[in-house]
């Protein structure tokens, strides 16, 4: 009998909901086609690496509220100078 091998309990839980894949899969077709462009109304030029086309697939699919957690460093970097603002604010009032 083959061991098996403990896994974490992470392994069988979706990170994107199925929303967000339909998105991915439609931008990576438009890249394939060439007519995936990156940038604010499609101004900044075709879109050639897949990684980014993931990544305007995945915001495309935040905007719709499709299952997608937010990019890192966004929100948590956000609240973590904000802190530390107000600290130096109080500091320097005292």
């Amino acid at each position: 009998m083959a061991a098996k091998k403990k896994s974490s309990g992470k392994s069988g839980r979706r990170r994107y909901g199925k929303g967000a894949s339909k998105s991915v899969e439609s931008a990576m077709r438009r890249r394939k086609r060439g007519t995936l462009r990156s940038g604010k109304s499609g101004h900044g030029g075709k879109v050639k690496s897949r990684e980014q086309a993931i990544a305007i697939g995945l915001s495309e699919a935040r905007k719709k509220g499709a299952k997608v957690p937010s990019p890192k460093g966004r929100s948590s970097g956000r609240r973590k100078s904000s802190a530390k603002r107000k600290r130096s604010a109080s500091k320097s009032r005292s």
